[in-house]
């Protein structure tokens, strides 16, 4: 088995469980999916697998997922996440006639944790450090938003949101780089319990800070971290502009993921 079978069968058989979704408030199971509650009025859809249905079936599983949410009133919106790799017969029709959007596709990129655990030179003026502390994960969040270019609201939502996984305290990690005291990049560390990986999520840089290395040395700090605790994969889902720094350190694009959402 080469290493590019080897991540994606470890990605398939560790992290699509419930390890996936360590700060649900709820999870239901119907047929192969795993229909999750988040806080904040989130709902979210994975599974291992489709059991091999057929486009009927999976037209079935999407209007019995959605009417599960549908049901709670404080869902606003829910996301399905699915995946390249997938046998998935009629699953981006079904979708999208029940009123899911497909947002842009991510790569799956998955490599030993050892080889992004580099010495990477800052610029002058640059620190890093792991924050855990209300102003700081809200100044982190203010900038990823901005970084993304989200509303300040979804921000602050994002805020909240890490805040209550951090109360958790389920090993989540907050990484940030800052320059005259202002955050110019963040990231997070998530080990996941139970299995030889770490994520790192959440990457973000602002447009002006980018190609000096600092998301580079954050992602190193990230890695170091990750070995501490006994993790020797890394995975991420990685937009175009982080999968060309992960495939420099020997990261494999092992498939796609596109997450479609519907809101109320």
């Amino acid at each position: 088995m080469d290493d590019h079978a080897r991540f994606l069968a470890a990605y398939d058989e560790q992290l699509r469980t419930d390890a996936e979704t360590p700060s649900a408030i709820a999870v239901t199971g119907h047929g192969p999916l795993r229909l999750v509650t988040f806080a904040g009025g989130r709902g979210f859809v994975t599974y291992q697998h489709l059991a091999g249905a057929d486009a009927d079936v999976i037209a079935g599983l999407v209007g019995a997922a959605l009417a599960h949410f549908r049901a709670d009133p404080e869902i606003t919106r829910v996301e399905w996440k699915t995946r390249g790799h997938d046998r998935a017969p009629g699953l981006h029709e079904s979708l999208l006639d029940h009123g899911f959007v497909a947002e842009e596709p991510e790569s799956i990129m998955i490599g030993a944790a050892q080889s992004l655990a580099v010495d990477v030179p800052l610029a002058d003026g640059v620190t890093l450090r792991q924050v855990s502390a209300e102003h700081d994960v809200r100044a982190m969040s203010e900038m990823s938003a901005r970084a993304f270019g989200d509303t300040p609201d979804e921000g602050a939502e994002m805020a909240e949101a890490l805040l209550r996984r951090l109360a958790l305290d389920d090993g989540m990690e907050l990484w940030v780089a800052e320059a005259d005291g202002q955050v110019v990049s963040a990231g997070r560390l998530e080990p996941v319990l139970g299995t030889d990986f770490a994520g790192i999520w959440g990457g973000s840089t602002l447009a002006e800070w980018r190609g000096r290395g600092i998301y580079r040395a954050l992602t190193a700090a990230r890695a170091r971290s990750a070995l501490r605790r006994g993790k020797t994969l890394i995975h991420s889902d990685s937009t175009e502009y982080s999968r060309p720094i992960l495939e420099r350190y020997g990261f494999l694009k092992v498939s796609t993921t596109t997450p479609y959402e519907w809101r109320r």
